[in-house]
């Protein structure tokens, strides 16, 4: 019985995101919304506060950065060593982000500290300090990780391929300069966290195991006050017109080059937008890709390659990206071209074409696995105006899309003209 079983080969099935979990709403008395993911066994919980105060919302460079960065490094009633050592001391995990288009925290924990965490969470984000000494350290700090970073030709590749695609006066595109890094004072910092940390422009997301008291202790601690707007941002419109496709920056000490090549691209609401996340997937999105077999497998001109497409608030973008021997610079960008007209000119075959669906499939099970990973992909959607749908609408194009819809979307969206390609390393 036992020899019978190990030759039976078990029977094939779609894998899928299955039926999700709607994230409940709840408002708090002043109207900020509260959505909630009530999921595992596990006495643990996290929570997420997201604010509009990313990087389409500065006027000056690094001022969002360096607002979040700062809110952990004092408060009214904390010095930064007492919080970190508070944190510390109830088993906490704190994240700070700041990102294009949005800025926040988020701090995983064991449930049973929740009233004293949400007060934490009031403290850090509504009454920093922002003391001189610490802003001065970490601005000197940062300039010093910024100047290593300019050494690296694929750190250099990617600043000049944002600022390429989407222009060097918007915030997708600028890149950062070493006086960036000294003209950040205390009052910049001051007004831009009372104009954008805000109850006005604030959203919760909790996740896990959520107590019956918490919606209680979020109105008590968040819900009771109201102001700003949130709605100031900088510069908001990608620049049109025309700039240089091809762009060779000159590292001759390097031993690899650089390269990406991409553009801006639609985002997730847009109906091809599922199709080009195939389109991609067969291209560079996973180790079996095209790229990955010709330019790593069998030409060996580098150890990794990828391609993805990213969605942000205005707009999105698509990049092929690696780093490769400087004698193989010309051969692999000839190769990528090569593979995107591939893409455009001959159908899939159907065992690569289930391949890459039963990977893109899988990959959707992945990020549905615990409340953690369910909370991470409802905000993907929530903060693009989406919901579960989106997923379902992901998943069954995965399943039904056909050889020729491939070639249609490979002709639209990676049309050669449009690209823009950035080399960093030796000529």
């Amino acid at each position: 019985m036992k020899s019978e079983f190990r030759k039976t080969q078990p029977p094939l099935a779609p894998v899928g995101p299955g039926e999700l979990p709607e994230a409940g709403k709840f408002l708090l008395d002043n109207n900020v919304p509260v959505y909630t993911i009530e999921a595992g066994s596990e006495d643990l919980m996290k929570l997420e506060f997201v604010f509009n105060a990313g990087q389409t919302c500065e006027k000056i460079p690094l001022v969002s950065s360096t607002t979040n960065m700062m809110l952990t490094e004092g408060t009214e009633n904390y010095t930064a060593d007492r919080l970190n050592y508070t944190l510390d001391f109830y088993g906490t995990f704190l994240s700070m982000y700041a990102e294009k288009d949005s800025a926040g925290m988020s701090i995983l924990f064991i449930t049973r500290h929740l009233e004293k965490i949400i007060g934490l969470c009031n403290e850090i984000l509504f009454h920093p300090v922002f003391p001189k000494e610490e802003l001065d350290a970490l601005m000197k700090k940062r300039l010093q990780w910024f100047t290593l970073g300019r050494e690296k030709v694929h750190v250099i590749a990617t600043d000049q391929f944002f600022e390429s695609v989407f222009g060097s006066s918007h915030p997708y595109g600028r890149k950062n300069i070493a006086r960036d890094f000294t003209g950040i004072s205390r009052d910049q910092l001051v007004d831009f966290h009372r104009e954008h940390y805000t109850t006005s422009g604030m959203t919760i997301i909790a996740a896990g195991k959520i107590p019956a008291e918490t919606m209680p202790l979020l109105n008590r601690y968040f819900g009771q006050t109201s102001g700003g707007n949130n709605v100031t941002r900088g510069n908001n419109i990608i620049p049109a017109g025309k700039r240089e496709r091809k762009i060779h920056i000159p590292r001759q000490d390097a031993v690899q080059a650089a390269i990406r090549i991409g553009s801006s691209t639609i985002n997730k609401r847009e109906d091809d937008y599922p199709g080009l996340k195939v389109v991609d997937t067969v291209l560079g999105g996973y180790f079996g890709s095209r790229l990955m077999k010709n330019i790593r497998e069998e030409k060996g001109y580098t150890y990794g390659i990828h391609s993805s497409v990213v969605s942000f608030n205005l707009t999105g973008y698509k990049v092929i990206a690696t780093e490769v021997g400087k004698e193989y610079t010309k051969q692999t960008l000839d190769e990528i071209y090569n593979e995107i007209l591939n893409l455009q000119k001959y159908p899939v075959e159907k065992d690569e074409l289930e391949i890459v669906k039963s990977f893109m499939l899988g990959e959707m099970v992945r990020m549905f696995d615990g409340p953690f990973a369910l909370a991470e992909s409802f905000r993907a959607a929530w903060e693009f105006g989406l919901d579960n749908s989106y997923y379902y609408k992901l998943a069954g194009r995965i399943k039904t899309i056909e050889p020729d819809e491939i070639i249609h979307l490979a002709g639209t969206y990676y049309s050669l003209d449009d690209l823009y390609e950035i080399v960093a390393g030796p000529e």
